[in-house]
């Protein structure tokens, strides 16, 4: 008699059968096999997937195939498998039917998260790619199963088919026998031929936040009973990139280096990383201009083993987090944050402009690429420092056309040559006491003026009004067909666009707002669904006006008195003595000689 046998003979099923929960006697088991989900509870990150299969299971609409995408490391193969065993679930005491529900080990359970069931096969495409492969299946199809509910075939890397393989599939997988299902897992689903794409059921795996992945990690050394530093973890976290394979693989890689206990100093050696505090104050440094305590500070992390190119990314990474504290506030919320960064970088982003921000990115991101390329990865990290630095206090393009016409400069412009130093920095420089932000000297006069004359922006119909007024009919037709209002703030703006709307109408938004008003815009796309446009609401209220017109009853006569009549158009009388004095002031704008004028 088998073990599952033995228990279910006992009568005392228990989670313990699991195989991702026992040791087995032959040696250690990594933490990513010692911790595999064997139930769609124990998930992280899935949701979505998950609620979506309970439905289906619940209400009898099970697929005949599945299809699992996602990045390495978030779990497809463990997630067919589990798919395997609902399919096939049996209580201990038999019966029971596909379900999602399995508080305990059935009788098939274990020999399938094991993947030495009989009846569940598993083919590794990427090492059986050709046709051969595939017309075993496809003979093996015909018989029933052996001893479950269903024949599953679970086809991992099914990217690596080759196209006859794939042709071959084809009617199989459109029409199975009622007792076959097929899984497929894949990382490049744009391989799969759309043809099989149309004939599964497709789930998409996300990557697990880092805040989630945290609280796993955490978990994870409580029940080992190990020690770590919750700045270890976060590192751990934010090194897998929302692979929970990779961050259990470093987590066991960093209880193997430490001793007692993991701390974050032995896990920023092992992953090569720079000091997350000294990257803040190095961030600072170039924020401030001081160029030459920045590249001090480059050699001191290069000396202690931090690589250039990473110390270049973490400063990316860095740049990014301030921006969005500065748009998103409730972001310093996150759970994978240091201290340091949330209390920090909520600093930074009260004192430094979206304009700072974006052009450190930009020079960050590209500078990246040149430091992994380099032959001295050290000295071209030092360059774009410099970079950095230089062209913090530089004008934007539209500044310094602006200056140039007024004839001046604008921070730094043409005419006054920019120098990083101790003194200088973005228009917004942070002060050396506390770290608090202060408004710089150098002032924007053009801009200034124009803000000061400006409207107040309010509302959508404010700012086609606007439109209007700077004869930009463009801009107007957009806001008014285009644009769905979701939120309007000071000097933000949060849309949801229309169906059919042309790319670029964002940036083209935010430009023309910032040149009208004096003040910097941001124009955000929402999720949500936004508010109707303006031409839909005057659509609907001229649909409502028409209807309480052709209620009245003199219309309503006149209506009646004249058959086949119709109501063409409806216009309150002030609306229609403004079109005709508008109309009157065209027709005067028009040359003598079509006005039959000499």
């Amino acid at each position: 008699m088998s073990e599952a046998a033995e228990k279910s003979a006992k009568g005392k099923p228990s989670e313990a059968a699991s195989p991702a929960r026992t040791e087995v006697a032959s040696g250690y088991r990594v933490l990513a096999r010692k911790y595999r989900p064997a139930r769609f509870e124990d998930l992280i990150g899935q949701d979505a997937m998950v609620r979506t299969l309970r439905n289906a299971f619940d209400s009898g609409r099970i697929a005949q195939a599945y299809i699992l995408t996602g990045v390495r490391g978030v779990g497809k193969t463990t997630t067919a498998r589990i798919l395997a065993r609902a399919l096939n679930y049996e209580p201990p005491e038999g019966g029971g039917g596909p379900t999602l529900n399995m508080p305990v080990f059935g009788r098939h359970c274990e020999a399938i998260m094991e993947s030495r069931h009989p009846d569940v096969l598993e083919m590794d495409a990427a090492s059986h790619t050709g046709i051969d492969d595939v017309r075993e299946i496809l003979e093996g199809v015909r018989y029933a199963p052996i001893l479950a509910r269903y024949k599953v075939y679970i086809i991992d890397e099914v990217h690596m088919l080759s196209e006859k393989a794939f042709n071959a599939f084809l009617k199989t997988l459109e029409e199975p026998p009622p007792h076959v299902k097929f899984i497929f897992a894949t990382t490049e689903i744009r391989k799969v031929p759309v043809t099989v794409l149309s004939r599964c059921q497709r789930f998409d795996l996300r990557r697990v936040d880092a805040g989630l992945l945290t609280t796993h990690l955490a978990s994870i050394c409580e029940k080992e009973k190990v020690p770590i530093e919750p700045e270890a973890l976060a590192m751990i976290a934010r090194a897998a990139e929302g692979s929970v394979r990779d961050a259990l693989s470093i987590l066991d890689q960093a209880i193997a280096h430490g001793e007692a206990k993991v701390t974050a100093e032995e896990v920023r050696g092992l992953l090569g990383l720079a000091d997350r505090a000294r990257i803040i104050d190095l961030f600072e440094m170039l924020m401030k201009g001081d160029i030459a305590s920045a590249l001090a500070e480059l050699r001191a992390q290069y000396d202690t083993g931090a690589e250039p190119a990473v110390v270049i990314a973490d400063l990316a990474e860095f740049t990014h987090l301030v921006t969005r504290f500065k748009l998103v506030p409730s972001a310093a919320e996150d759970q994978s944050l240091v201290e340091a960064e949330k209390k920090r970088g909520s600093v930074f982003a009260e004192g430094l402009s979206i304009r700072v921000l974006s052009r450190a990115w930009q020079i960050l991101t590209k500078g990246f690429a040149e430091v992994q390329s380099a032959a001295k990865p050290v000295q071209a990290a030092e360059m774009v420092l410099v970079r950095l630095a230089f062209a913090a206090d530089l004008p934007t393009p539209d500044e310094a056309l602006r200056a140039l016409a007024e004839g001046g400069a604008a921070g730094g412009g043409p005419s006054a040559p920019s120098r990083a130093g101790p003194g200088s920095g973005p228009r917004l420089l942070l002060a050396a006491e506390g770290g608090r932000a202060r408004p710089s000297a150098q002032a924007e006069p053009a801009l200034e003026a124009v803000a000061a004359s400006a409207p107040r922006l309010a509302s959508l119909e404010d700012i086609a009004a606007l439109a209007v007024a700077k004869r930009d009919l463009k801009v107007k037709h957009a806001i008014e067909h285009q644009v769905r209002l979701v939120r309007i703030q000071e000097n933000r703006l949060e849309i949801a666009l229309a169906p059919g709307v042309p790319a670029g109408i964002t940036s083209e938004l935010s430009t023309k707002l910032t040149e009208w008003t004096g003040n910097r815009w941001f124009v955000a796309i929402s999720d949500s669904e936004g508010a109707p446009t303006i031409a839909e609401n005057a659509a609907a209220k001229k649909v409502a006006l028409v209807h309480d017109v052709r209620s009245d009853p003199l219309v309503k006569a006149v209506l009646e008195r004249f058959p086949g009549a119709e109501i063409v158009d409806v216009r309150r009388r002030e609306q229609a003595a403004i079109e005709t004095e508008a109309g009157e002031s065209a027709a005067d704008d028009r040359p003598a000689d079509e006005r039959g004028e000499p």
